[in-house]
């Protein structure tokens, strides 16, 4: 009899709340390299991915850039619904025309106009030119940093040293295609435009722009699994909604858009609105996976999944800008919500979600080894080049803007309904606005931080997500709750001054 710590089971029983941080596995028994280690997972009950990361409905986390590089890696973004139905559309469209894990910044201007700054470029090579300087149909031509820089008169009219229309590809090619075709034709860059599919309006539209550089630059970063595609060949993209009567039309356009997933966006997900919305879903959409939640408790997932959710989102107030404990004096620590939760979904078979409490891979470690089949992220993801926003500079730091969707400034642009507050004529704040430091691309850190996570589960005995769940129920997998000297011991301590790198 094993009496090293204790059984999930019995831990998890005793009356308190632990957060990750309260709890530490110990070690198993190794028989398998690091290399054997496979992340697999399923999202939903019908949507499968090569790595356990979703990356969460909100607006200084998931629009296209995000929802592409998460698909693109594995996983899968779910875009915010803080916006209109037609900008959200046009983001679950941009998304899914990528087949490329690189979105650039598209700049146009008219014939007419005069480039003054090489700071109009941003970040992009070239600057399209269109009739109308908007992105349309009938490109013009365009104007390249580098031939810009050797102009003598800055002040000169762009349809005056415009080159030609660029070489342009389909949206449709994969890497292997564009990176062959440039090297084949030696080109600089190519742009990539929207096939013809029906009477779609974007028929032709640019979408990207793909450099000789862009394409090395991806060629050196770390791989992961396959990319996570759909039946339509596309990538893998979520949507959010609320609750509301006009969530219903807007579904409607989404569903249009070729989503892959719904998430039913709400702090407390146990209510008549969320289940009338998803009798809708299921009863209109019914080849639509949806998404229930948020909630912490057996109770509360029970009525949700009566109703035919197909997957569970936990978690309330446990995010690093959600104030919903404390303003509310309602959640649950997010270990205990993760396993509670998911050994309850796991009896009808659906998937959870551990979402929100997500600051390391030891994090993801321990909510998958909870019994969570994926982590949904927030500020893990944010301040990232993917992430939306741009970088701003706070006392010599880079950084960008990450808030909470319970936050006042978020609730003014629409997400109250997400907390039940768009009919209230006093709205209270559950989260804040503060920013995070710039962590590079999305592309370069997830990748060595799913490496982690497949160490840890090394060191626990568990080479799959499922073997780990099995360890779980079995009461093989042991752990103990970490007093606060113990959490001291567990980090850097110690130095006088150290640098921590994760890669």
């Amino acid at each position: 009899m094993n009496d090293d710590g204790f059984s999930a089971n019995k831990l998890f029983n005793q009356g308190y709340s632990y957060t990750y941080d309260d709890v530490i596995f110990l070690p198993g028994y190794i028989d398998f390299p690091t290399d054997d280690v496979t992340l697999n997972t399923n999202l939903t009950r019908n949507i499968p991915l090569s790595i356990p990361c979703v990356s969460s409905p909100m607006d200084t986390v998931t629009e296209t850039s995000m929802s592409v590089v998460m698909a693109a890696l594995g996983g899968i973004g779910i875009v915010h619904y803080n916006n209109t139905v037609s900008q959200q559309s046009s983001i679950i469209r941009n998304a899914k025309s990528h087949r490329i894990p690189y979105v650039s910044d598209l700049l146009f201007v008219s014939p007419n106009d005069s480039i003054h700054s090489s700071n109009e470029f941003g970040n992009s090579h070239c600057i399209f030119v269109t009739e109308s300087g908007k992105n349309e149909l009938n490109v013009l031509g365009f104007v390249s940093k580098s031939n810009w820089e050797k102009l003598s008169d800055k002040e000169a009219r762009v349809c005056d040293y415009m080159n030609n229309s660029p070489v342009m590809l389909p949206s449709s090619y994969n890497f292997e295609d564009v990176a062959g075709y440039i090297a084949s034709k030696n080109l600089e860059f190519v742009a990539l435009v929207n096939e013809k599919d029906g009477d779609d309006e974007n028929e032709g539209r640019v979408v990207n722009l793909v450099t000789s550089d862009d394409l090395e630059w991806i060629k050196s970063l770390p791989k992961l699994g396959l990319p996570s595609i759909g039946k339509d060949g596309k990538f893998l993209v979520g949507a959010a909604i609320g609750t509301r009567e006009s969530d219903k039309e807007r579904l409607e356009h989404l569903v249009k858009e070729g989503i892959d997933g719904l998430v039913i966006d709400s702090s407390q997900g146990n209510s008549e609105y969320q289940i009338n919305m998803i009798k809708h879903v299921k009863s209109n959409y019914p080849n639509l996976d949806v998404i229930g939640g948020n909630v912490v408790t057996k109770y509360q997932a029970e009525n949700l999944i009566k109703q035919g959710v197909d997957g569970l989102r936990v978690g309330m107030g446990s995010g690093s800008i959600c104030t919903t404990q404390e303003v509310c004096a309602v959640g649950r620590g997010q270990a205990t919500a993760v396993y509670k939760v998911s050994s309850i979904a796991a009896q009808h078979g659906v998937p959870v979600i551990a979402d929100g409490g997500i600051s390391n891979s030891g994090h993801i470690v321990k909510a998958l080894s909870l019994g969570a089949s994926t982590v949904m992220m927030g500020s893990f993801l944010a301040g990232s080049n993917e992430a939306p926003g741009t970088y701003v500079y706070q006392n010599g730091l880079r950084v960008k803007k990450y808030r909470g969707m319970g936050s006042l400034e978020a609730m003014t642009k629409g997400s109250d309904a997400r907390y039940l507050g768009d009919t209230a004529k006093l709205k209270i704040a559950q989260g804040v606005v503060g920013s995070v430091a710039d962590k590079g691309s999305v592309l370069k850190f997830v990748p060595y931080t799913m490496q982690a996570v497949k160490q840890g589960f090394q060191d626990l005995g568990a080479s799959s997500l499922p073997s780990a769940h099995e360890l779980l129920r079995s009461g093989t997998l042991r752990l103990e709750v970490r007093t606060g000297a113990a959490q001291v011991e567990g980090g850097v301590h110690g130095l006088v001054d150290y640098e921590k790198k994760y890669f």
